[in-house]
């Protein structure tokens, strides 16, 4: 990591003259003046530490903390052990950063190359890397493993989280690939529309397992209709069904990618989060970022390596397929030392558990006023129209502590339950909801 060292005037002088300018002004003449920062700076005088931890404590105060969380959408309250925070709180773990030279430490070799063991073990795929920073990263960096010579058009389901959709499309841009999205049909990608768009340039095709609405989609035949067409199937996951559900291995996909946030990571106002990203032996070799391997030393012990590139950034740029230039190791650790602790047979439990709950709710907001937008058969989260505004709801049950579901149109609410939501949470807040439908009535 470098050192920042204010330069003198004299320097700064130095370095105009070297390219022909003669005041700072003229070298940031380009930058248009309403982005300028104020050069005059109106400061405080200092204050000492007691005062501000007293005034940071102050502001800490304004935000609303919600004890009872029926919002998911992307980022997901579940329970975790507490022993995910003591492991990865100790001092050899924690760091701002990624580690630089991994390959110094057996130690944080083998972290990550459990890490990638059990992302394999996870999804049903061959190959694992040590992650990437979250996962709409992972998704446009899976997009960017298809791409080839004659194929250079994305495909992606409007189904999928519009961030993820987003940050695919600034990718492909950036890198001059084609990027078209299929349409929906009542919840569903549009096959009838995937069948027409799968052309021959078509170097891959992106779906959510769930998809966005919380719904479980015709993912076998998703994938045999862009198999045939000759291009790869990338399927997001959310790790937690992972438990319970069809691995990405198992519907044929090529990539599988994801959001790890709910393997052990709190909410934290959006991250630090985990990209998960795991593909075929095929793929293998267009996995970015750093990958560890097992190997023996020279006294015939188990060792551990970084494989197939020696380094994780991709520093010939014009040969490159990625920018990825490091992985979220102590989240990945934290995710873990969560799936350690769980088991198999705890992340099932979880799995059961939210979408056992999550039914118990839906079908308990029917009971309240609401209706299901969709019929078909989710995990955790679905879709409901209200006769009242969303608003209404939501403000009452913020009112009384609950952050409700995801509005997604003036009369559209995205809910979610995990195993963290108790029944008599539900309960009380169906009877709110129940309250603020009748009062419409």
């Amino acid at each position: 990591m470098g050192s920042y060292v204010v330069s003198t005037k004299e320097e700064q002088q130095a370095m105009l003259k070297e390219v022909g300018l003669e005041s700072m002004d003229q070298l940031f003449s380009e930058i248009p003046e309403k982005v300028k920062l104020n050069k005059q700076w109106k400061l405080p005088e200092g204050i000492s530490e007691m005062e501000v931890m007293n005034i940071m404590e102050e502001l800490a105060g304004e935000n609303k903390v919600f004890s009872h969380i029926f919002r998911g959408a992307g980022a997901y309250a579940h329970y975790i052990p507490a022993i995910v925070k003591s492991v990865t709180s100790k001092e050899e773990f924690v760091t701002a950063y990624t580690p630089y030279q991994a390959e110094v430490s057996q130690g944080i070799l083998q972290s990550i190359f459990e890490y990638q063991t059990m992302i394999c073990e996870l999804t049903g795929m061959d190959v694992s890397n040590a992650s990437v920073y979250d996962g709409a990263t992972a998704a446009a960096e899976a997009a960017a493993m298809c791409l080839q010579r004659k194929k250079n058009k994305i495909l992606v389901s409007r189904t999928c989280h519009p961030d993820v959709i987003e940050v695919m499309k600034t990718y492909c841009y950036g890198n001059g690939t084609e990027f078209q999205v299929v349409p929906e049909k009542d919840g569903h990608t549009d096959l009838e529309a995937l069948k027409q768009l799968l052309t021959s340039d078509v170097a891959g095709f992106y779906v959510q397992q769930p998809n966005y609405y919380g719904i479980l989609e015709d993912y076998e035949t998703m994938g045999r209709l862009v198999h045939e067409a000759k291009g790869n199937y990338i399927m997001g996951c959310n790790p937690i069904s992972l438990a319970v559900l069809k691995t990405p291995g198992e519907y044929g996909a090529d990539i599988a990618v994801g959001e790890g946030q709910p393997l052990g990571m709190e909410l934290g106002f959006g991250g630090p989060y985990l990209g998960f990203m795991a593909a075929t032996k095929e793929m293998m070799r267009k996995l970015p970022g750093r990958i560890v391997g097992e190997t023996q030393d020279k006294e015939g012990e188990r060792a551990f390596v970084l494989t197939l590139q020696g380094r994780e950034q991709h520093i010939r740029r014009e040969k490159a397929s990625s920018n990825v230039c490091s992985n979220q190791a102590l989240c990945a650790l934290t995710a873990s030392v969560y799936m350690a602790a769980m088991g198999k047979s705890g992340m099932q439990e979880a799995a059961r558990q939210c979408a056992s709950k999550a039914h118990y709710l839906q079908k308990s907001l029917e009971e309240a006023g609401l209706t299901l937008k969709y019929s078909q058969s989710f995990f955790h989260e679905f879709l409901t129209e209200t006769p009242v505004a969303a608003a209404q709801i939501l403000d009452a049950l913020e009112e009384k502590g609950y952050l409700g579901g995801l509005p997604l149109g003036d009369r559209e609410i995205l809910w979610c339950a995990t195993e963290k939501n108790t029944k008599q949470e539900i309960d009380d807040l169906v009877e709110i909801v129940k309250e603020v439908c009748q009062t419409w009535n």
